[in-house]
């Protein structure tokens, strides 16, 4: 595993971490930015191992279409777009906290789903 990929995945396990550590705490802004954080760093880690283009958010949504063939799991697509909306959040702070929360389940599933590619 080339330095990038675990870089990458280890800020995903972080930013997860951190994401339920700010919701604990009330900081639904940061709660948010964390969540998207850790969807897309376990994005760029999948991507990087596969070489494709991952520095701007279109690139991501690309990935994401990508991996959703992959592995023949269309729902992928939906927990990225749920990750893109936290990150919405952190900027707007518009969503009650059971949305921020619910919404963090999903992408701590996301990348549950997601994590077994960058071991094959």
């Amino acid at each position: 595993m080339t330095f990038n990929i675990a870089k990458y995945e280890m800020a995903a396990t972080t930013f997860l971490e951190q994401a339920f550590a700010e919701l604990d705490a009330g900081d639904l802004r940061q709660a948010s930015e964390k969540g998207w954080g850790a969807a897309a760093e376990v994005v760029k880690a999948i991507a990087e191992k596969r070489g494709w283009d991952h520095r701007r958010h279109e690139d991501l949504y690309v990935c994401v279409d990508s991996i959703a063939t992959e592995i023949q799991d269309n729902t992928v697509l939906a927990s990225f777009n749920n990750a893109g909306q936290l990150h919405t959040n952190f900027y707007e702070g518009w969503l009650a906290e059971g949305n921020v929360r619910v919404g963090l389940d999903e992408v701590k599933r996301f990348v549950q789903r997601v994590t077994p590619l960058l071991e094959s």
